[in-house]
C-alpha cells in the first residue's frame, strides 16, 4: 500500500524579532517624542525582552538582550552613579536604555550620554510623558506571538518531514519541502564543501551555485547576510551540513528551520541504512543523468558540476560507460589513480564516469590506464570500458556520455568483445556502433519493419525461430556449416529454414547487396528492442 502525502503550504513568513529600531516606530512609543542620543549605530539590536529598572546596578538582574526603561529618579545628582548604571548595562549586554525625562532629568544627561556612546549602547530618551506599562505591553505580547509561531513552525516543519521520511520520500522531497519553508535556496554539502543536493527556486539555487567556493568559504564561519548551517552527523561524527541560503528571516528562527531539517536528513539517513557516500553517489548520478537526457540544458548544469567538486575551467572530458563495474569500485580506482571525475550508476548494468583533466594530459593513455586498472580491481577480463571522444566544450558532454552509452551497448550485443581493444570506441564497433546511434531514427525503424516484416509479423513459434537461425547466419558471415553446428541441426535442415526465410523476406540471401540489406535491418531491430 502507498501513501501520497500531499505538499504542505509553505508556513506564513515569521515577523522578524522587534530591533531597537523597530520598537522606537511602535506607535506608542512614537507619542512620547524618543530621541537617540548615543549609539545610533547599533539600532539594530534585536530586543529579548523589556525590563523597568532604577537600581544602579541593574545589570545583575539581566541576561541579555534587554531593553532597559527608566525615570534615572534613583541617579539624579550622582554623575558616578550614572556612569555605573550605564557601564553595567553594557556589561549584561542589554539591548538599549530609555530614559523617560522629567523631574529626575529634564535634559539628557551629558554623562550617560557619553558613556553610552563609548559603549556603544543605544541610549534613547522620551520628550515627553509616557507610561512604561504601554511599552511593556505593546513589545510583550509582540515576543510572544513570535515565539508561538516559533514553536507552530517549529512542529509544522518536524510533522511534515517526519511524514515523509515515515511514507519513504527521497532525499530530494525532504529538501523541497524545506525550501518552502524557509522560502530560500536550500543546500546540502558534505564536509569539504561540496554539494550533494540542492532545492528552491532554480534561478536563486543556479545564483548560490555559481560561485559557490567562494560564497561557502565566506560563509563558513558565520550566520550573517542570511546565511544559516545546521551540522549533520550522528555517534559523534560528522558528515555534513544543510544550509539556509540567504534567509530574510530572523536568525533564530533560521536556525529552528536548519535544526528541524537536519534533524530529519539524520533520521532519513538512519532509516535508511545508507552509506557515508551514498547521498554523494545519488548527487552524481542526477547531475549525469540530467546530462544525457537533455532534460535541463548543459550550460545550466555547469554551477551544479562546478559546485560537486568537478573542475570544469579549461579542461577536457572524457566520457566513459563501464559494463559490470560496480560505482563504488570505479570511484575507488579514480581516487588511487588522482583523477577527478564523477560516477553515475546507469540502467543495465552500466556506469558512467565523467573525467575532468587537465588540457596538456594524455586523455587516451589516461583512459587506457583506467581502463586496465578497472579490470585488474574487478578480475573480470569481460569488464567492458566503452569512451568517446573527449571533449573540450562543457556543452559537448551530454552527447559524449550519450556516445560512450551506444558503444557500450554495442559492445555488448557483440559476439567479439574479446577482440575489442581496452578502452572502446565507436570507431572499434562499426556498423554495429553506427546503428546503435541511428537506432531511435523513425526512418531507420521503419526500414527495419519493411526488410523483416515477413518474420515479424508471423504469429507462429517458426517465425521467432527462423529469426534466430538469420541471426546467427549473417553473425557468422553466412558459414552454413558454423551455422548448422551452433543450432544442432543437420546441413539438409538449414538449408530448409534458410529457404523459407528468403520466401518469407522476398530476398536471395546469397546476393551481398540483399544480405547486407537484411543484415542492417536486423541490427537495427535488435538495437530497438534491446
Amino acid at each position: 500500500m502507498t501513501t501520497t502525502l500531499e505538499p504542505l503550504e509553505p508556513a506564513e513568513p515569521l515577523e522578524p524579532a522587534l530591533s531597537v529600531r523597530q520598537v522606537l516606530t511602535l506607535e506608542r512609543v512614537l507619542a512620547g517624542e524618543p530621541e537617540v542620543v548615543a549609539g545610533a549605530g547599533q539600532l539594530d539590536r534585536p530586543v529579548r525582552w523589556v525590563h523597568v529598572a532604577e537600581a544602579p546596578d541593574v545589570g545583575v538582574m539581566l541576561s541579555g538582550g534587554e531593553m532597559v526603561l527608566t525615570t534615572g529618579v534613583l541617579l539624579a545628582g550622582d554623575e558616578d552613579k550614572q556612569a555605573e548604571y550605564i557601564r553595567s548595562l553594557h556589561r549584561a549586554e542589554a539591548a538599549a536604555v530609555v530614559l523617560g525625562l522629567g523631574r529626575a532629568f529634564p535634559a539628557p544627561p551629558e554623562v550617560m550620554r557619553r558613556v553610552a556612546e563609548r559603549c556603544g549602547l543605544p541610549m534613547v530618551v522620551l520628550h515627553r510623558p509616557f507610561p512604561f506599562a504601554e511599552l511593556t505591553e505593546e513589545v510583550q505580547s509582540r515576543l510572544v506571538r513570535r515565539k508561538f509561531a516559533a514553536v507552530s513552525l517549529s512542529e509544522a516543519v518536524r510533522t511534515a518531514l517526519t511524514g515523509l521520511i515515515t511514507a519513504g520520500a527521497p532525499l530530494q522531497r525532504l529538501l523541497d519541502e524545506v525550501a518552502a519553508h524557509s522560502a530560500c535556496p536550500v543546500v546540502v554539502t558534505n564536509l569539504a564543501h561540496r554539494v550533494l543536493a540542492t532545492a528552491g527556486e532554480r534561478s536563486a539555487v543556479d545564483d548560490v551555485l555559481r560561485d559557490w567556493e567562494r560564497i561557502a568559504r565566506q560563509a563558513g564561519g558565520s550566520e550573517g547576510d542570511g546565511w544559516i548551517r545546521a551540522e549533520l552527523g550522528g555517534r559523534g561524527e560528522r558528515w555534513g551540513r544543510i544550509v539556509l541560503c540567504g534567509y530574510r528571516g530572523d536568525t533564530a528562527t533560521g536556525r529552528l528551520l536548519a535544526d528541524r531539517a537536519a534533524e530529519a536528513l539524520v533520521l532519513h539517513r538512519m532509516l535508511g541504512g545508507n552509506s557515508a557516500h551514498t547521498w554523494e553517489e545519488q548527487s552524481a548520478q542526477s547531475l549525469l543523468t540530467d546530462l544525457v537526457s537533455g532534460v535541463v540544458p548543459a550550460r545550466q548544469l555547469l554551477p551544479r558540476a562546478r559546485a560537486a567538486g568537478l573542475p570544469v575551467n579549461r579542461r577536457t572530458f572524457v566520457p566513459l560507460v563501464v559494463r559490470d563495474g560496480e560505482p563504488a569500485q570505479l570511484e575507488r580506482v579514480l581516487r588511487m589513480l588522482g583523477l577527478p571525475g564523477i560516477v553515475a550508476e546507469l540502467a543495465d548494468g552500466a556506469t558512467a564516469v565523467l573525467l575532468s583533466l587537465a588540457r596538456d594530459q594524455d586523455d587516451a593513455a589516461l583512459a587506457a590506464n583506467f581502463a586496465a586498472r578497472v579490470r585488474s580491481e574487478s578480475g573480470a577480463a569481460r569488464t567492458v570500458v566503452a569512451a568517446a571522444d573527449a571533449r573540450t566544450a562543457w556543452d559537448d558532454v551530454p552527447a559524449g556520455v550519450r556516445e560512450a552509452q551506444h558503444v557500450a551497448d554495442a559492445v555488448a550485443d557483440s559476439s567479439a568483445a574479446l577482440d575489442l581493444p581496452a578502452v572502446v570506441r565507436l570507431r572499434d564497433v562499426h556498423l554495429r556502433g553506427l546503428i546503435r546511434l541511428l537506432r531511435d531514427d523513425p526512418q531507420v525503424q521503419s526500414f527495419a519493419e519493411r526488410e523483416l516484416d515477413g518474420l515479424l509479423c508471423g504469429p507462429d513459434d517458426e517465425a521467432g525461430a527462423l529469426l534466430a537461425v538469420l541471426r546467427t547466419y549473417l553473425a557468422t558471415g553466412r558459414n552454413k556449416s558454423r551455422t548448422a553446428q551452433l543450432h544442432h541441426v543437420s546441413r539438409p535442415a538449414l538449408y530448409r529454414r534458410l529457404e523459407a526465410i528468403q520466401a518469407r523476406l522476398g530476398v536471395d540471401l546469397d546476393d551481398f547487396e540483399q544480405a547486407a540489406s537484411v543484415h542492417i535491418a536486423l541490427l537495427a531491430h535488435d538495437a530497438q528492442q534491446g
